[in-house]
C-alpha cells in the first residue's frame, strides 16, 4: 500500500490557472475492499493571498475526510464540488464504496446528498479515536508515505464494525462499478437487463444506497469521460465526443456539460490547453 503521486484524474478539474496540488492516491488493503475504493492525500503550500478553487465532478460515493482543522463525512454531490485552498494545508481522504455511506449513517443516503456532517456525529464507528489517530500521524509530515499508509490502516481498522458488507451493499457496488467502467452502459435499461432487475427495483436500490438515480449515474460517468477527452492534447471534434459518449447530438452534450461544470466543452478544452 505504497502511496504514489498521481496526476489529475478525469474527475478532478484543474483551477482556471491550471493548478492542482500534489495528490497521493493509493488502494486499500484487500480486507477493506467493498467499503473503501481508494485513498487520496493532497498537500499544498500556496503563496500569501493566493486562493485556488479546486473543482471536482464527484463520484456517487461518500468521502471520509480528516484535515488539521476539520473532519467530515462528505455526501455525494449532484453538481460540481468546489474546494478553495489557501496557505499551507493537507487532507486525508478515503473515497468510500457506494455500500459504505448508508452503513455509516444508519439511514438512506438521500439525507446526505449535497451535505457534509461532522465525522464525530457518525456513531457507527469510533470517529473521535480515528480523527485523533490520523492527525497524530500526519501533522508532523503529511506527505510522508509511511504516515499516509499507516493512516489508511487506521481508517480500515475503524471501519471493521461495518464488515461484512451486506448483500444489498454488494449489489450497489456492482451496479456503480459497471456504470463507471463500461461505456456501453448508456441507458437505464442496460442496467436492468444486466442485473435482472425491474427498473423500479433498481431505482429504489440507488435511491436508498447512493441517494441518486440510475440515470444520474450514467450521466456523471459520461461527463467525467468527456472531461478526460476534452483534456487530451489532440482531442476529437466535439461532435465525435458526443457520439462516443452516447449523446443524440452535440447540443445535448454541450447542454449537459455546461449545466454541471458552468463551462461549455469548448471553453473547458481551451482552458485546459492553457494549463501548464
Amino acid at each position: 500500500m505504497q502511496p504514489v503521486s498521481d496526476p489529475v484524474e478525469r474527475a478532478h478539474l484543474k483551477d482556471t490557472a491550471g493548478f492542482s496540488p500534489p495528490i497521493s492516491r493509493f488502494d486499500p488493503a484487500p480486507t477493506a475492499r467493498g467499503l473503501v475504493r481508494r485513498y487520496w492525500v493532497p498537500v499544498w503550500s500556496l503563496p500569501d493571498g493566493l486562493v485556488s478553487s479546486q473543482r471536482v465532478l464527484p463520484y456517487p460515493v461518500c468521502q471520509l475526510v480528516v484535515a488539521d482543522d476539520y473532519a467530515h463525512l462528505v455526501g455525494p454531490r449532484v453538481g460540481m464540488s468546489t474546494k478553495e485552498l489557501s496557505g499551507t494545508g493537507w487532507a486525508f481522504g478515503a473515497m468510500l464504496e457506494p455500500a459504505a455511506g448508508s452503513l455509516l449513517l444508519g439511514c438512506p443516503m438521500a439525507t446526505l446528498i449535497d451535505r457534509d456532517i461532522d465525522l464525530v456525529a457518525v456513531t457507527a464507528i469510533d470517529s473521535s479515536l480515528l480523527i485523533d489517530a490520523v492527525r497524530t500521524l500526519l501533522r508532523p509530515d503529511p506527505a510522508h508515505p509511511l504516515a499516509q499508509a499507516t493512516a489508511a490502516q487506521t481508517v480500515e481498522h475503524a471501519l471493521q464494525p461495518l464488515q461484512p458488507v451486506d448483500d444489498e451493499g454488494i449489489l450497489i457496488n456492482a451496479v456503480v462499478a459497471l456504470v463507471e467502467s463500461d461505456p456501453e452502459i448508456t441507458r437505464v435499461t442496460d442496467l436492468t437487463v444486466h442485473f435482472g432487475m425491474t427498473e423500479r427495483s433498481l431505482q429504489r436500490l440507488c435511491a436508498k444506497r447512493v441517494g441518486l438515480s440510475p440515470k444520474w449515474l450514467i450521466q456523471r460517468r459520461r461527463l467525467q469521460d468527456a472531461a478526460g477527452r476534452l483534456a487530451e492534447v489532440d482531442r476529437p471534434a466535439l461532435s465525435d465526443i458526443a457520439a462516443e459518449l452516447g449523446y443524440a447530438d452535440q447540443a445535448h452534450f454541450t447542454r449537459d456539460f455546461h449545466a454541471v461544470t458552468g463551462l461549455t466543452p469548448s471553453a473547458y478544452s481551451s482552458q485546459r490547453s492553457l494549463s501548464p
